[in-house]
């Protein structure tokens, strides 16, 4: 597990431990990020991005077994949550879900992550106030809960793959296959 806190993130992503539950597993680790926009950022269409605001938040949590865990079929388990805003009429179509859940394939399938028993929610949340609310803007929501079991202990790839769901969801535009993003002066990443 002490790979995954040597994982290079984009300069967006912070990245925190956070308390891992106790009753999934013998052993667990969770982690938090939130993705923020940074000076200079792009929203995909070619907007321009308020600086630090926060464009989408997760958790991934690892769970370990060494006994292994016949539901999982394996020793690792990964559980995560993704969560972004969306505009209102992305939110109707109905072709969001597939295309949220082929984002993750697509990420693990690009890090070459081996994984078995994936399973998981694509949901969009619409909400439109009414009453004494009913002056706030509604909002809309994507949700990716998703969980899938590690082919092998090569654990770093996955949080990786992840961390690229979480960027793909904020709308930042994706990095060319092998490029590393160097952070940026005052930039400060917390882990």
């Amino acid at each position: 597990m002490e790979s995954l806190r040597s994982v290079r993130l984009r300069p967006e992503v912070t990245l925190e431990e956070a308390a891992a539950p106790q009753r999934l597993a013998p052993y667990a680790v969770a982690l938090t990020a939130d993705v923020q926009a940074l000076a200079g950022d792009l929203a995909l269409g070619g907007a321009d991005l308020d600086d630090n605001s926060e464009l989408a938040t997760g958790r991934f949590v690892l769970l370990y077994d060494p006994a292994g865990h016949e539901t999982w079929h394996g020793f690792f388990r990964v559980v995560t949550f993704v969560r972004a805003p969306l505009e209102a009429d992305l939110a109707s179509d109905a072709l969001l879900p597939s295309v949220g859940w082929s984002w993750l394939v697509e990420a693990l399938e690009a890090r070459g992550v081996g994984y078995v028993a994936p399973s998981g929610t694509v949901t969009r949340v619409v909400s439109e106030p009414f009453g004494t609310m009913a002056d706030r803007p509604g909002t809309a929501e994507i949700e990716i809960r998703a969980s899938w079991t590690a082919a092998d202990s090569r654990l770093a790839p996955h949080l990786e793959a992840w961390a690229e769901v979480l960027c793909t969801v904020s709308g930042l535009p994706p990095m060319a296959p092998g490029v590393v993003q160097m952070a940026r002066p005052g930039v400060r990443r917390t882990r």
